[in-house]
């Protein structure tokens, strides 16, 4: 009787580690790719830039890529959280950073300084 019990807690925990071990792998993983963001109503008009994020060494890395303005952004700081991600960089001097949020399967929408509505778009290749 006691080996039963212990073969099905054992099945068990395993089951229960691989469902746990798959849900983070696949929210993880949301933001990598690149992204086409639309930020309307800045004093310059509206901003279109490529955000291109990957996972280095566990870690969410970002650059822009291909954007409409004649220097590209250097990028400072990257957080996450399981449904957003906020990006820190350096734009004409000033410090500034871009917050985005899951929306949907290949949708972000967020804001650029709290200011800005910021929306998104997974890159097709």
């Amino acid at each position: 009787m006691k080996k039963a019990i212990l073969f099905f807690a054992g099945i068990f925990f395993l089951v229960l580690s691989v469902s746990f071990n798959a849900q983070a792998q696949a929210t993880s993983d949301f933001f990598v790719g690149k992204w086409n963001v639309l930020v309307s109503g800045t004093p310059n008009g509206d901003a279109k830039m490529v955000v291109s994020l990957e996972r280095v060494e566990g870690k969410l890395k970002a650059e822009f890529v291909g954007n409409d303005q004649s220097e590209t952004p250097k990028v400072s700081n990257v957080e996450e959280t399981e449904k957003s991600v906020r990006i820190y960089f350096t734009a004409s001097g000033y410090d500034v950073y871009l917050y985005l949020e899951k929306k949907g399967d290949n949708h972000v929408e967020g804001t650029m300084l709290d200011m800005f509505d910021a929306k998104g778009d997974r890159a097709t290749e």
